[in-house]
Order: C-alpha cells, then structure tokens, then sequence
C-alpha cells in the first residue's frame, strides 16, 4: 500500500502507484472482438495516459479546462481521468443512461470544454441539445464514428485523436497542484430539481480512501468487480481511487445482466455493490426455493441459521454452541455453492447507496458471504461510516471512519464534519449554505440513532408522510420490505394529506407471467392486472402479511399497479435509480385519486 504523503493530488497516487508496481495487473475488460479478458498492466495503462496527455495539449486543454467524461466502465473512463488529473484539469463524470437535457445541464452549468462519449448512437441521443454541444471545443469518440447528416463539425475519433508519437509513461505529466483545490465535479441525481454540483477537492477524496483503509484492510492481491457506474462516487472512490493506493486490480463487468457470469469468469475478492443487485439474488433464490421439497428448504434455511449463529460467535456476540459442530457439513451441501456461483473467492462486498434489509443481510452473512453495510453522500466524498469484518452489525450502516465527526442533531439529524466534506456546490451558495453550518457541520437529512459506536438509519427527514390526521410516517421501511416479495419489482408509499396509505405497485414481468399461466389468462387478451380484483386482493394479503410486525401506522389499505416499470427513460427514476416521488406521484394522480374514492 502507498504511504499516505502530504502533498498527494490523484495523479501524483497514479504516478506512484505505476513506479511501485509497474509491470502488475492493472485492469481486466472483455474483448467483445476475440471474446476474451484481455489485461492491462500499469506500465500498459500509464503508456497510454501519457499519449492522452499529449493529445489534450496538443488541442490546447490546460489547468482548470473542464472534461466530461460519459463512459461506460473501462479502462478508457479511468485512462481520461488520470490523464486530465494530471494536467491539472477537472473532471466531470455524466451517467450514459442519463437524459439529453440533464446533459445539456451539466455542459452549460460546469463550463465542460471537452465531453467524452462511447459510440455514435450516443451521440444521436444528444442531438436535441445540439445547441449546447455547439459550445464544446471537442466532443471525443472512443469508437469509431459512423458518420450522419448534420454531425456536429468539432466530433473527433479517438484513435484519429491519440497522439501517436514516441512517447510513454516516463513522459507522465503531473502538474503542481494544490491538493485543496477542486478535481472533480460531481452532480448529484437529485429527486427533485435539478442537480446540484458537488466540488471535491484532491485532499477530500484521498482523505477519504486512507480513512476507509484503516476500518477494512484491502491487498494488492484483491481484485474488484467494477460494475456500478463510475458516474456514481461510490464506485469511483472504493472501485478506481482506492486500488491506485493498495495496488489492487479491477476488473469491469460486461453489464447488469451478464454480471453472475462475470462473477463466475472473474472471481473477485471485493466488490461494492448497492442493495437492489442482493434483492434480487435473494428473491430468485427464494423462488427456486419455493419449489423444492419441504426437505431441501428446511436444510437450506437451516443451513442459513446455523451459518449466522456462527457469525455471532466470531462477531462476540454470542458464546459457542454444540450446534456449530455441524456447520461444515451444512455448509458444503448450501453456503459453499451459493459462494460458488458469486466466483467463490469473495472476502467481502461494501453495500451502499441505499439502505439494506437487515434480513438480506442475514441470509448472505448467513451464507458466508460478508457484507459490510456503509452509509455516506456524494457530498462526503462519500463515505462517512462502515462497518467493519470483526465489528459488523448488520442493521447499522457502520461506525464513523477515522478522522470523520459524526453528532445527532435536532430532529434526530445525523451531522458530519471532516476533511471529506465537501469545498460546496458550483455556482450555488444558497444550496452550499444550506447543506453546512457555520461550524463546518453537514447536515445529511437522515434520521439517526447511534448506539455502541455504531449508526442506525432511523428515517430521512424529507421523505416523511403526515396523514390527514397529523400521523407522521416514514415510508422507507415499509417499501423495503415490501419489495422483497417475488412479486413485487418496485414500490411506493403514498398518503400525504390523505386518511390512510396507499402503495404504487410495479410488478415483476415473470411473477405476473406465471400468474397469467395459472389462471389461464391469454397473453394476447385485454386482461388489465390494474383491474383484477383476485389479483388486487392477494397483493392486499401479501402486504399486510409482510407489514404485520411494523406499527400499527403500516396499514396499506389501497393499491396501485402501475403498467410500466419507473426509469431513467421516462424520467421517474434518477441515474442512481433512487425515485422521484413526486413526477412518479404526479404521473399517476388519476389512479392515486381513484383508489382513494373507491373507499
């Protein structure tokens, strides 16, 4: 691991890291020509940052130039960044999947110089915001471009635009930087609004990763599996900053849904992943469980129990048990072939982004599959806490790391002050003050208790329902736990002003095909699940079965199924997949006031 130093910038850690290891594997992407892994060392991936480098010069890009990097996972999103860092440039990372206009938002309000896509079809979809990309000096194309009528003029082939001189990583340029400056501008995917840049200097993202590296030890012989967006600070922190410093590799995922055979090829040893990728291995298992014999779901649940009684004795918190005798065996006939299917080399995954179901986290402890909840925002750089291998509680989303203050504010608000908050929001002061105090103290909008050293996400300030009748209710529980049901692909809790809740349902496209099957519904006919009253009246039972050990404020008492899936595409999903209650409550008003009339 590299020692911390006091001056480190992002593109001094590379240069160090590629002195220190340079002929070690680097990174690991799939070759969709030959179908193969190819593998790139740090000399490999320093060799070509160095050519970048000397394109961007050569197209008059210096210190302070902003580059917006729109990239799929790969070697090319991390080589344009190191590259850019190095010159002393900020760089601004943008989802693929996000829409034209939050694009065009970005390039106007950040002042990108240079924007950095993957293919033509990209660029298609940004033709409505022509006017904005006009203003660009170059808009780079990592593939080859297929060229189309009323192509903007300043479009550039990456392959026509690589320097191709003699030239290699002993030609790394890393500018003087002062480490407090800005590097990076991150847009968070509000709910609501538009979104809002963060601006993280050097110091607060390293300060970041050195913090996380006192709470959980990672090694040059670790390899990740990067398949979150980099876009997202999560993914680029845990997965492309931090392996700079332990020497890790990194290997990126095809996509989502070739991510369980990747795991299969790859066999990572960490991976940062975000709760909806654990919902939904754990309800395939479930289902796969549900038709087997009552034999094998009672060794496999069996199994499970015994393996987290196991985790609470190493944890201390429990002493130990003749039954832990037959865990081996137990474990050999379920949790090693789950591991099995995950590569079988897994040390721990880090969960974030969201919060996780204490009883998932259970079932994949359970299974021998550590996973260490943490809890942070963009706007921190962005871990505050993590649970730790030998202090893991998995209904906590962990304890502060080393050097980061946490207190419970008024109305329960966790606060956070440290060096990896945030210089502030770009070109919004109003927002930067609203967010820190004049004490230095972020205020993050969560509810929270803290007990024995650990925090516990209690609820998040905004997202509170009152009832008409002055009722305050938190929804976050009562959704995640009713999107464990097979059934059920994603939820949402409604009732604001109104007598009672009611929930927005998008059902699962398999559950429901089966449900079609079983009762002998045509796939070419009418039928309206919206309007199935058999169909309403079972999820009704479902769901009060799954609420039945909430408050007795969890009633949900009317339903909604909403007949398409809430997106990035049509705008009710932000990129990090977080919903926009509001355009999601507003898109379907009618529906919502119809069940409540039909009391």
């Amino acid at each position: 691991m590299l020692a911390r130093q006091e001056n480190n910038t992002l593109a001094s850690l590379f240069l160090r890291r590629f002195e220190a290891s340079p002929n070690s594997d680097a990174y690991i992407q799939y070759n969709r020509d030959t179908k193969s892994w190819d593998t790139f060392s740090w000399q490999m991936i320093a060799d070509e940052v160095a050519c970048i480098q000397q394109s961007l010069k050569r197209s008059k890009f210096a210190q302070n130039s902003r580059m917006a990097i729109m990239l799929n996972n790969g070697r090319h999103w991390v080589q344009m960044d190191l590259a850019a860092q190095g010159l002393g440039m900020i760089t601004v990372p943008v989802y693929t999947n996000d829409r034209a206009e939050n694009v065009g938002h970005i390039i106007e309000d950040a002042q990108i110089d240079i924007l950095v896509i993957e293919n033509t079809s990209q660029l298609i979809q940004l033709l409505n915001i022509k006017e904005t990309l006009n203003k660009l000096k170059n808009i780079l194309v990592i593939n080859d471009i297929e060229r189309f009528p009323d192509m903007p003029e300043h479009v550039v082939n990456y392959s026509d635009w690589l320097y191709q001189g003699d030239i290699g990583a002993d030609d790394l340029i890393t500018e003087a930087v002062d480490p407090a400056q800005m590097a990076t501008i991150v847009y968070t995917s509000g709910t609501t609004g538009k979104p809002k840049g963060v601006m993280l200097s050097h110091t607060n993202i390293i300060n970041n990763i050195y913090s996380g590296l006192s709470m959980v030890e990672v090694y040059e012989t670790d390899r990740f599996l990067s398949f979150l967006p980099l876009s997202h600070m999560l993914e680029r922190s845990i997965g492309f900053y931090l392996p700079l410093v332990t020497g890790s590799s990194v290997a990126f995922s095809r996509s989502i849904p070739q991510l369980a055979n990747d795991l299969l090829q790859i066999k990572p040893t960490i991976m940062v992943s975000v709760p909806r990728i654990f919902e939904r291995v754990y309800a395939k298992i479930q289902d796969k469980l549900a038709s087997e014999s009552p034999v094998k779901r009672f060794i496999f649940n069996t199994a499970i129990n015994l393996g987290w009684r196991k985790f609470e004795y190493e944890q201390g918190d429990k002493g130990w048990s003749p039954s832990l005798l037959f865990y081996s065996v137990l474990d050999n006939m379920v949790g090693k072939k789950v591991r099995d299917q995950l590569g079988g080399q897994l040390r721990f995954t880090v969960c974030g982004g969201a919060a996780l179901s204490e009883q998932i986290a259970k079932f994949f402890i359970g299974l021998g599959i550590p996973i260490l909840q943490g809890y942070g925002l963009t706007e921190t750089s962005p871990v505050i806490s993590v649970n730790k291998l030998s202090a893991n509680k998995p209904a906590s989303v962990g304890m502060p790391m080393t050097g980061i203050e946490v207190r419970v504010g008024d109305n329960d608000e966790l606060l956070t002050r440290s060096d990896s908050v945030m210089l502030g929001y770009w070109n919004n002061q109003q927002a930067t003050d609203d967010m820190i105090d004049s004490e230095g103290w972020l205020h993050t909008g969560d509810k929270v208790s803290i007990r024995d050293g650990h925090i516990f996400i209690t609820g998040r300030i905004k997202e509170i329902i009152v009832l008409g009748n002055g009722e305050k209710i938190p929804p976050s529980d009562m959704e995640l736990a009713i999107s464990l049901d097979p059934m059920i692909e994603q939820v949402m809790v409604v009732g604001e002003g109104r007598p009672f809740l009611s929930a927005l349902l998008v059902l699962n496209e398999a559950a429901l095909e089966s449900y079609m099957s079983f009762n002998h519904i045509a796939a070419d006919s009418s039928w309206n699940p919206g309007e199935d009253k058999n169909l309403n009246k079972k999820l009704l039972s479902t769901i009060k079965q799954t609420l039945r050990d909430f408050p007795g404020y969890a009633k949900i008492r009317r339903i909604v199924i909403c007949p398409e899936p809430w997106s990035t595409e049509n705008g009710l999903l932000t990129p990090t997949l977080k919903m926009k209650r509001q355009l999601i409550e507003d898109r379907f008003k009618a529906q919502i006031q119809q069940a409540y009339d039909s009391l």
